[in-house]
């Protein structure tokens, strides 16, 4: 406390109290492949927020397009605004021994990754292990760019499938992922070469994928399922996908790119590699609780080491319901008031003596997020005096 000696009036700068949470990104993403110029920046993760400065550092004049920077141009095209490019050179080792996805892990800014054109098992389980290890990212994972059996990309993939090229015994999926980090989208579009516009071209859909990820949270919000949008850029699909196909890979989590005659080009399908019972099994509640969950945790680093009170936890309870009741007012949870929405406690209760004396404070926050209307139905039937129309 200051001395006061001598009379007069004295003005002081106090803290408010309260310590605002900020949601943090969600559409920064990573990509790891071929470059056309196979010696640029290898296995190095390089910012680029355009097309023009991925062209400046890994195209030269001579180079053909590669997967990678065929992604990079339908990520810029669909919405995308950053991106971290992580070039595999010659030997193409997209993870392990410190390259690859290895390189990707440390960067906290990236959200979504991807390893573009890479549909064998080894590649699957590199993507997921690594978005299920850091918990901080959502793997994009591309299919086949068409198969000759539609139910084979059901089931899941082998190390010793032939994924690539369609063929092969066994499944062309990815595993499970319990945690619902990762999606499988198929197949793969028909668009402009990227270094030769004249040509027309079939290619992998993960990076135009990110994209829309990041155009739908720019737009809508992260609890948007980024589905049932036009992937821009994209003049056709590789395999055309029905209903009844859909019917098929849709229960295996496995999201269809379909052509519609009207609107072209969509994507059309939300769901998670988790098995159809998780809670995580769409992927804007997967994007929405990791968002809560590492913005809750980034933005309470001010709790260590204070004094484990009842002034603490009115401090805590405070600062997260602010936040939660931001995202209720932006439509990312259900309820008609916040106390419907969430709750926040954190208190003697969730804090007894032993756990104090462990040093541990304890929050027990409850989240109802919305989630997609993925089956839209209408029940119709006729009256004595018309028609009526009920929705369910």
């Amino acid at each position: 406390m200051p001395e006061y000696l001598s009379p007069g009036v004295y003005v002081e700068e106090v803290e408010s109290g309260s310590r605002p949470i900020e949601a943090v990104g969600t559409s920064t993403a990573g990509f790891v492949g071929q470059a056309p110029r196979l010696d640029a920046r290898v296995n190095e993760a390089v910012a680029v927020t355009s097309w023009t400065q991925f062209r400046n550092i890994y195209v030269g004049e001579k180079d053909k397009s590669t997967p990678l920077a065929q992604a990079v141009l339908g990520f810029f095209l669909n919405g995308g605004a950053r991106a971290y490019i992580v070039n595999t050179g010659p030997e193409d080792v997209i993870a392990g021994n410190g390259k690859g996805l290895d390189v990707l892990e440390r960067i906290d800014d990236v959200s979504l990754i991807a390893a573009p054109g890479k549909t064998d098992a080894k590649s699957y389980d590199a993507l997921l292990t690594s978005a299920e290890r850091t918990g901080d990212r959502f793997a994009i994972l591309d299919s086949p760019l068409r198969v000759s059996d539609i139910n084979r990309l059901a089931q899941v993939a082998r190390v010793t499938d032939t994924a690539a090229d369609g063929e092969g015994k066994g499944g062309l999926r990815a595993r499970q992922s319990d945690q619902g980090c990762g999606a499988q989208f198929a197949f793969g579009i028909v668009a402009r070469d990227a270094l030769d516009p004249s040509k027309i071209i079939e290619t992998y859909p993960s990076g135009y994928i990110a994209g829309i990820f990041a155009r739908t949270d720019f737009t809508r919000g992260v609890h948007k399922a980024p589905a049932n949008e036009t992937v821009r850029g994209a003049l056709d699909v590789t395999q055309a996908i029905t209903k009844a196909d859909q019917a098929v890979l849709n229960p295996a989590g496995v999201n269809a790119l379909r052509f519609f005659s009207r609107e072209g080009v969509k994507l059309y399908g939300a769901r998670t590699l988790a098995p159809s019972s998780s809670e995580n099994r769409y992927i804007p509640v997967k994007r929405l609780m990791m968002l809560i969950r590492l913005s809750i945790e980034r933005g309470t680093g001010w709790v260590v080491f204070e004094p484990n009170d009842r002034f603490l936890w009115a401090k805590i309870r405070r600062d997260i319901s602010a936040f939660l009741t931001i995202l209720w007012r932006q439509g990312a949870l259900m309820g008609a008031t916040p106390e419907e929405a969430f709750f926040v406690k954190c208190d003697a209760e969730t804090n007894q003596p032993e756990t104090i004396d462990a040093g541990q404070v304890i929050t027990v926050i409850g989240v109802a997020p919305v989630k997609p209307a993925e089956f839209v139905i209408f029940r119709i039937g006729q009256t004595p005096s018309g028609a009526y129309l009920e929705a369910a």
